[in-house]
This record gives C-alpha cells, sequence and structure tokens, in this order.
C-alpha cells in the first residue's frame, strides 16, 4: 500500500501511517493533526491525498473531499485508489451511476483490484444491474474472502435477483473468515426472517449465541425467531439477554417490553403501549415513512369511494380516530372540510405529536375499548389505522363499535393478516387470531367475518394490501369496512 512512500523523508512515511491507522481507529482529532503535520513534508503521493480526502469524508466535509479528489486526479489520472475513492463518494452521495463510472475507469487501469471491483459492483446494484454485481462482487470475494462489506453486497445482490439460497450461502461461508465479526451473522438471520424460515433464522442466532460472537442484535433476533416459533418463554429469555448488552438502546427495550406479552393473551396490556408509544413518538413519522408505510392513503382512498358525491363536495363528518397516534390519518384528510375530527389514543407522547398538528377538534388519552364505553356520541364514520394489531380478539370491541355507529355509518379499520409461517408452529388454527412477534397481533380474513356477524355488524368491503415493510419483505394486511347489521347503508 504504501509503495510510494520509499521516495520520502522515513518520517514522512511514518507520519503517513500513524494518520492512517489514528483514521482507521475512528480518532479523527488526532488523524487530522498528524495530516496537518505532514502535509509540508510530503510531495506527489497517492496514499498522502487518499487520506486526507477519507479525513474529510469521515469530518462529514464531502463537498471539500470531492474537491480535493479532483486535483489529486488532475495531477495523477492514473492512480487507482483515488478512482476508487471517488466512486466510493459518489455513491455515498447517492450518484450510483457516476460511482459506477469512475469504479470501471479504475478496474480498466487495474483489472486486478479488489478495491475497484468491489464499489463496482455495489455501484451497479444500485442501478439495477443485479448479474452483472454479482460477477464483481463474487470475483472480490474470491480475492478478499475475508472483506465483510463486499461479501454482503454479493448477498444483496443474489437476493435482489431471486436467488435465496445462494446469498444465505455466501454469508454463511463467510462465518469462517471472520469468525468474531457478528455483523455476517446478523445478515444471514435477518435474511431468514425474510424469508419466514424461523426455524433456520433461530438455528444461526442459536450457534452465534454457543460460539459466544452474539451481540444485543443477534440476541433481538434470537427473540423474534422464538417468538415466531410460538416459543414465548425463551424469546422473552434472549430479549432479556439483549437489554443487558445494550440497556440503553430504545428497540431492544422494545422488545423486551412485548416479550412481556402472555401469547395467550387477547389484548396487549395498556401499559405496554404506553410505554411502547411514549419513547417512540419523536422519531414514529420517520420510522413509518421509511418503511413504505401507506395505510392512511388506503384508509382515506376507502373512505371517500364510499361517500356519496354531495358528501365528498361539501363537509362530512364527524369522524372519531381510533389509536389516532401522531395524526397521519388527520394529515392525510387535512384538505377536506371535516365536521370534526376526534382524536384517541393511549400514548402521551403521541397525542402530544397530533397536537401540535392543530387538525383535531378533540384528543383524549384514553384506552380506545374504554373511550367507546364511556362516550356515548354516535359517529358516521369511525377509524382505526394499524391499532388493532394490538387486540387479540376482537369481540369486545365490535360490539362496542355497533352501539358508537349511525344507522348509515361505517367503521373502517386495518388489521396485520395472519399467513401461515414455515413452521406453522406458531399459529393455533382454531382461533383466528394469533400473538405475532413484536407484541402484535394477526387476524384470518375468516376470523373478521365471523366475528362482525357475532357483533352485529356487516362487512362491507375487506381488501388485500402490503401495509408496510419489515426486515425488508412486506407486511400483509387487510383493510375492512363495516356497518350496522340490519340496517340499510
Amino acid at each position: 500500500m504504501f509503495a510510494t512512500l520509499l521516495r520520502q523523508p522515513p518520517d514522512s512515511a511514518v507520519l503517513l501511517h500513524l494518520a492512517t491507522d489514528m483514521l482507521a481507529a475512528g480518532r479523527l482529532v488526532a488523524a487530522r493533526a498528524s495530516t496537518n503535520a505532514l502535509r509540508p513534508l510530503i510531495g506527489e503521493v497517492v496514499e498522502f491525498a487518499e487520506l486526507e480526502v477519507r479525513l474529510l469524508m469521515n469530518e462529514g466535509r464531502s463537498e471539500e473531499a470531492a474537491q480535493c479528489l479532483d486535483r489529486a486526479i488532475v495531477r495523477m489520472p492514473d492512480a487507482v485508489a483515488l478512482r476508487v475513492c471517488r466512486a466510493e463518494t459518489r455513491l455515498r452521495a447517492g450518484d450510483a451511476p457516476g460511482a459506477a463510472s469512475e469504479a470501471a475507469v479504475a478496474v480498466t487501469l487495474d483489472p486486478d483490484h479488489i478495491g475497484a471491483k468491489g464499489v463496482l459492483g455495489m455501484a451497479l446494484i444500485e442501478v439495477g444491474w443485479l448479474r452483472d454485481a454479482a460477477i464483481c462482487l463474487a470475483e472480490a470475494v474470491r480475492n478478499a474472502p475475508g472483506h465483510t462489506l463486499y461479501r454482503m453486497a454479493l448477498a444483496h445482490a443474489l437476493d435482489r435477483d431471486g436467488c435465496e439460497d445462494e446469498a444465505v450461502a455466501v454469508l454463511e461461508q463467510g462465518f469462517a473468515h471472520v469468525p468474531k465479526d457478528p455483523s455476517l451473522r446478523i445478515a444471514a438471520i435477518t435474511a431468514e426472517m425474510r424469508r419466514r424460515r424461523f426455524d433456520h433464522a433461530e438455528a444461526l442466532a442459536s450457534a452465534a449465541r454457543r460460539e459466544g460472537i452474539a451481540d444485543a442484535c443477534v440476541f433481538g433476533l434470537l427473540g423474534h425467531a422464538l417468538s415466531s416459533l410460538g416459543r414465548h418463554e425463551e424469546a422473552a429469555e434472549a430479549y432479556a439477554e439483549a437489554l443487558k448488552l445494550a440497556p440503553e438502546d430504545p428497540y431492544v427495550r422494545h422488545l423486551v417490553t412485548a416479550s412481556g406479552i402472555l401469547p395467550s393473551a387477547s389484548r396487549a396490556p395498556a401499559e405496554y403501549i404506553e410505554t411502547v408509544f411514549d419513547g417512540y413518538a419523536d422519531r414514529f413519522d420517520d420510522h413509518l415513512i421509511s418503511l413504505g408505510y401507506r395505510v392512511p392513503g388506503l384508509v382515506r382512498a376507502k373512505l371517500l369511494a364510499g361517500l356519496p358525491a354531495e358528501a365528498r363536495e361539501g363537509a362530512f363528518g364527524p369522524i372519531l380516530d381510533l389509536g389516532c397516534g401522531t395524526g397521519l390519518m388527520a394529515v392525510v384528510l387535512s384538505d377536506m372540510r371535516l365536521d370534526g375530527l376526534v382524536g384517541v389514543d393511549l400514548s402521551k407522547g403521541m397525542l402530544a405529536q397530533a397536537r401540535t398538528r392543530g387538525l383535531y377538534t378533540e384528543l383524549h388519552q384514553r384506552d380506545i375499548e374504554e373511550f367507546l364505553a364511556h362516550d356515548c356520541r354516535v359517529w358516521p364514520i369511525i377509524v382505526a389505522t394499524d391499532v388493532l394489531c394490538y387486540l387479540g380478539s376482537l369481540a369486545t370491541l365490535f360490539v362496542l363499535i355497533r352501539e358508537r355507529l349511525t344507522s348509515k355509518g361505517r367503521f373502517l379499520f386495518t388489521v396485520e393478516k395472519r399467513v401461515p409461517d414455515v413452521s406453522e408452529a406458531s399459529l393455533d388454527n382454531t382461533a383466528g387470531w394469533s400473538l405475532h412477534r413484536l407484541g402484535r397481533y394477526v387476524h384470518t380474513e375468516s376470523y373478521i367475518q365471523s366475528c362482525a356477524a357475532e357483533s352485529g355488524l356487516a362487512v362491507h368491503a375487506i381488501e388485500h394490501h402490503d401495509m408496510r415493510l419489515e426486515a425488508g419483505a412486506p407486511v400483509a394486511g387487510l383493510l375492512v369496512v363495516v356497518g350496522r347489521a340490519g340496517l340499510d347503508g
């Protein structure tokens, strides 16, 4: 790596080695001091230019890093390391075509350069050339089998190209090359979770634990897998281990709280919902958006489709928003004339976020079933988006809903759809609902139909939709519209 330093004074070589080591260790202040001291002592050296660029990137000075690279490449156009570095900066900036072009130049200059092949492969993934990406990355991995980033990128390319078994195999083959690095284990476990192969995920996570390389994330994933297999007590133990390793991590704390729900319980405890969402409120919207969350828009479209033309053109409502959270449903309805919008949620933190939107006429911190039991108003429209996943049995709620709907009123809600796991171990095939991982309940379509009928509700529509992503895979759900049975609506 430091061949060009042979022409430099010995002190320069030592300083450059030290500065490079400091940067690799994340000691940015010390690396900057060494680099500043080195600059007047050193001439046109590729390694120093690369060090300076990477240091600027790590300091968050991306524009300066790009300018520094451009100047260095003008002076040293055949320096492969600088071309690779520029490809990396472009990839980091979201310019995948530019990164691929620059990496291709580097490969042309040195066809055997591992970094050039690796970065080219990662850029090709982003532009959608998955087969070519896999070819480049496979070569990089053959020459550097212990390079975790390239191996994970190869698995990603294969997975996106539909070669799921090959992707997992690539990850597992890396265990021997980097036995103490948990990142490949985490990627493999997550891949199996995404495929709903929870028994495989559990085996991988348990092996990592036996080998002493499990971190908080591995224990968390182990808990996911065990919970999905119906082994809830073991899942709780795994989540507790994760908490010991990462006591301040809010996601780990969420997992531990979720594990406290007994699988036989017909709903999540109120204190669980409060605990989870009070700590989640300030990042709730950003997180859901990042998961491709689309439920409020789906409910809006269904609501409008069911309204008479005159109602769509004028004011309608009032609307009761059960489990309103931060008010995302209010946002998608904010361009309409409403005769009032009332929100109900257990979480004080979520309601505080909803209040800042200024879209609700009333907000109530109550359990939704308690609110319906004690507030005697009737509503033409009631909505519940992503809240019934915290109820297993819907019988009590549906009876209350029937009492709170006007004669032609509609209740629009979503549930997560229960689908068979590979193992089938976590499903009770008679109940119509079951506790799923992360403390949420899933329901069958037949259960919704029968429970509604028994509660005096008529099902007007059931639509199948993907609600969001979880572990990179779509979450199947049902969008349902019900009204009071026996009444013309």
